[in-house]
Parts: C-alpha cells; structure tokens; sequence
C-alpha cells in the first residue's frame, strides 16, 4: 500500500474565468502542468493529487485547479455540453495564469476536461497524460455499474455517506482498505454542500437534446481524434470498474501519438493507488524521457 505524501506549501488564488471563479493551488518551479481531478461527488484538485503533488513539484510549477463544479469554485456545469464547459474553464485558467502552452493531466472527469480541449485548442496542450479518462466509447456499451453508482449519487434517496463509502471501496479503487475513512468524511463533506446539490456536475444527458449530448460525449465519434498531434501517455487500471479499460485501446488505435500503460491490480484511481508508479511515469513521459 502507498502511503500519503507530505504536501508542500502551496499558493491559494480564486481566478476569474469569465462569470466563474475557478480555484487554484500551485506550487513548484519548472514547465507548467495542470492536473485535472475526476467527478466523483465530494472530489476537488489537492485532494484527488495529495500522493501526487509534491513528487511532480521537485521538477514542474503544479498547478491544481477545482473542475468547475467542484470543490472551491463556482458550482454547476453546462449539461448540454459538459466536457467542452470544463475544457473552456480550464483554458481560461491558462488565460489567467498568463501560460500560452502547458502540459496536462487528467483523471475520468478531468481526463475528458484535458482531451476535449486538446482537440478544441490543441497549439495550447505540451504533452498529455489521461488517466481513464472519461468519453471513451460512452456509446458503444452500456454504462458500467460503478458509473451508474456514480451518476446515481444525488438522485433516488439522495446523496449518503454509505452510497459514498459504497461507490469509493466497491468501485473506485481495486483496494477497499487504501482508502482511509478520513477520506471519505471529507468528500461526503463536500458533496452536501447545499450549492452542489441544486447543481450535480456530473449527471446523466437528458431533455429533448440528450441524444446529441451522449454522441458528443464519446470521443471515439470525434473524427478529429485520428489527427491529434499532442503526444499522449494514456494510463488505465486493468481492474477500473468505473470507465472500462476496453477504452484505452480504443484511444491508442485512433489516436497518432499515444501510448498505453495498463496497470495490473488497479481500480479507476491510478494516481492515488499506484502513487509511485504514477509519479515516476508521469515525470518521465512530460520531460520527453520516455
């Protein structure tokens, strides 16, 4: 098991990307990278990078935003096109920050954040690292029992801390026991938080317009995959219950410049639940050492 790494001390700021304020936490010198959190309820940008941040920090100035939606920044997402209103949050992050280019990571959510604004703005994007990325062949199989626990959160009974604990130990992770209590308090903590609630980031297409949401959401429909020149390291546990790993493969045969790890005994959260292998990986691949 991996143990947590000591964060190091970090720059706070909430940016103003057009009517939002998108939160940010930064630290270390270096190329810029931006590490993009997934959309489970409760997540935000430190907490899903805590085993991450300090080790990518001795080489990179990390930066670390809240996904609109999510954590410190404003609340609620564009139903109609999810995926392109994170990527253009997180472009104007770039904006703000005054970063003409920078290298991105990006976990399920923020891996779907990270792709669609390569493909929108690719001149803006160094090198990419995904890892089970979300949008990857959406319409070609049924929803995954750990999405749908996911995207059930906030509807039926509403959101609890044992549907919580439940999506956490039986779906995200390969090790129910790496993931400590606390960590769950915390983002059951968030998820409740009255705002989140009226606006769910993450929630199933619907409306007479659901169909064409879906279809956009796969990227394996985006014909401009095939010709996407950012150079891509694609990470995927093979025991991911959440977003299949069938996926990854889907995304090394389309697209030019990809290349697939697929890690053995890991769930959806490669960055928390194989820290090490994740660090050493990511570090090498951003600097073009691998």
């Amino acid at each position: 098991m991996t143990t947590h790494t000591e964060l190091p001390p970090m720059r706070e700021r909430l940016l103003d990307v057009g009517d939002k304020k998108i939160f940010v936490a930064e630290t270390g010198d270096g190329p810029p990278v931006l590490l993009l959190h997934g959309g489970g309820p409760g997540a935000s940008g430190v907490a899903n990078y805590a085993r991450n941040i300090g080790q990518l920090a001795k080489e990179y100035r990390v930066v670390v935003p809240d996904l609109p939606g999510y954590g410190r920044s404003t609340k609620g997402v564009d139903g109609a096109d999810p995926f392109g209103h994170l990527a253009d949050g997180i472009r104007g992050v770039l904006d703000r920050l005054g970063l003409e280019r920078a290298h991105l990571v990006g976990n399920s959510y923020g891996g779907a954040c990270a792709l669609r604004l390569a493909l929108d703005t690719p001149d803006r994007i160094d090198r990419m690292v995904l890892m089970g990325p979300g949008g990857i062949g959406t319409t070609r199989a049924l929803p995954t029992p750990g999405l749908n626990s996911l995207l059930n959160y906030y509807s039926g009974e509403g959101p609890s801390r044992l549907k919580l604990e439940k999506f956490i130990r039986d779906h995200l992770v390969f090790n129910a026991a790496d993931v400590p209590d606390e960590v769950i308090d915390a983002r059951y903590r968030d998820s409740i938080d009255p705002e989140v609630i009226a606006a769910p980031p993450l929630r199933r297409p619907s409306g007479p317009n659901a169909l064409r949401t879906l279809w956009r959401m796969d990227f394996t429909r985006d014909r401009r995959l095939a010709r996407l020149p950012v150079p891509t390291l694609v990470l995927w546990g093979a025991k991911d219950k959440v977003n299949r790993p069938e996926g990854g493969r889907m995304l090394a045969d389309r697209m030019p410049n990809c290349d697939l790890y697929l890690a053995a005994n890991t769930g959806h959260w490669v960055q928390y639940e194989r820290a090490e292998l994740f660090n050493r990986l990511c570090a090498d691949f951003l600097a073009g050492r691998r």
